[in-house]
């Protein structure tokens, strides 16, 4: 059996690429695999590796007995006790066996059962592997596109990124390499399932602290960040260190660290804020680099109103509101913001209004005056419409369920396109 079943170690050793003493509980299992079915069906085998011989040695476990009912798995005490002579009854005990010889079709055998415990084996390493990964960002290569899913070549598995979850903006061909933060890691028996992201807030903070040793070594603090993928995020910073300007490390110079940032986001631009423990000044932070001319927040409500001078309203709103609502994604603050004339005017109720008309009135398919029903029933964004119950929304305006499903559709479609 030794030559036989070294022959099989070293052989599968040199195409697996593996350690000989890595396969051993494999080829236990696999021997005793066979050898069970060189003798009766209800004999119990044991086999156990000798590695200081490197040979392996089968035994028949046997419950110890006064009288015997079944040869195969029961043995008398007294002939027990010439194997064993300190055992008593009721105790298991190993009887050696004569070696066999496999066979062809043995050998044959346990290479397959080797095979199959290895393929276990290397899919419970990898599983380990990349469960520390969970939570963290990882590069591999697009090895092919299926059904608008990217597959992605990790070298011990595959990963995917769902077309939810990409950039929309992107576009990936076979052989690209691709960076991506690792969201799920699942196990099953048809192998791993690693679900990446290139959507999600995290890849933002995980590749700020790759580029930001302040960042790695706990003196620059990541408190939170927002995104609109592929066109632009927001990342809140603080410092532990006086002598250290967070915002100004996290930049680079001459903005080399953000600008590699924005280089593996496919040019997604990125505001870095200064965080602050008090909402007012953290709003005004997150608002940046529109000029503030006041911040109203009420804390039990988590709402906030910005005051700007006129001709700084379109970019602290930004384009389709995406500064705000960034802003308001990062800081946790519903934010309104209004020009200073028409504070002065008393407008606050007519200016939120408008702001809902306009982002409704981006959605395609809708007239004016289902813009207007819908904010009469507190529909205020995109958002808003897409989130929406279709039944609800059909006696709005009598549109009806076609009509309402409809929009809900195209709603979805600009959040997922970034056009909202």
């Amino acid at each position: 059996m030794r030559s036989q079943i070294f022959q099989i170690i070293d052989q599968i050793a040199r195409e697996k690429g593996v350690e000989r003493e890595a396969m051993f509980s494999a080829i236990e299992s696999a021997v005793e695999y066979v050898a069970r079915k060189k003798y009766p069906e209800n004999t119990i085998i044991k086999v156990r590796f000798n590695s200081k011989d490197e040979h392996f040695e089968l035994f028949a476990l046997k419950k110890v007995v006064a009288e015997v009912t079944d040869k195969e798995t029961e043995i008398l005490l007294d002939d027990a006790h010439s194997i064993s002579p300190e055992c008593n009854e009721g105790d298991t005990i190993e009887i050696k066996l004569e070696t066999i010889d496999l066979g062809r079709i043995g050998v044959q055998t346990v290479k397959q059962v080797i095979s199959q415990k290895l393929k276990d084996v290397e899919r419970d390493q990898a599983y380990s592997e990349f469960l520390k990964l969970k939570g963290d960002i990882i590069t591999g290569t697009v090895d092919r596109i299926e059904k608008g899913n990217l597959i992605v070549d990790l070298i011990k598995a595959d990963g995917i990124i769902f077309y939810r979850d990409q950039i929309p903006k992107e576009k990936f061909r076979k052989g690209d390499r691709i960076t991506a933060y690792v969201a799920e890691v699942n196990k099953s028996p048809k192998g791993l399932q690693i679900i990446l992201s290139r959507t999600s807030s995290e890849l933002l903070i995980k590749l700020f602290k790759s580029q930001v040793p302040e960042i790695e070594d706990d003196i620059v603090i990541i408190e939170g960040a927002s995104r609109d993928p592929g066109w632009r995020g927001k990342i809140a910073v603080r410092s532990l260190e006086k002598d250290v300007d967070p915002v100004g490390a996290c930049v680079g110079v001459r903005g080399s660290r953000v600008q590699a940032v924005v280089r593996e986001l496919s040019g997604e631009r990125v505001d870095i804020v200064r965080w602050s423990a008090e909402p007012k000044e953290f709003v005004k932070n997150a608002i940046m680099p529109a000029q503030i001319i006041s911040v109203k927040v009420d804390k039990p409500s988590k709402k906030a109103t910005v005051i700007v001078e006129d001709d700084q309203l379109y970019l602290a709103i930004g384009k389709k509101g995406q500064n705000v609502k960034l802003a308001s994604m990062l800081t946790g603050y519903h934010i309104d913001i209004f020009s200073r004339t028409e504070a002065e005017s008393g407008k606050d109720a007519s200016i939120s209004k408008h702001m809902a008309v306009e982002q409704l009135s981006s959605i395609p398919g809708i007239n004016t005056e289902l813009v207007e029903a819908l904010v009469e029933k507190g529909y205020k964004n995109v958002r808003a419409v897409s989130d929406a119950d279709a039944a609800e929304l059909a006696l709005i305006h009598n549109i009806g369920i076609e009509k309402a499903t409809h929009l809900i559709e195209s709603a979805m479609r600009m959040l997922k396109n970034g056009e909202s």
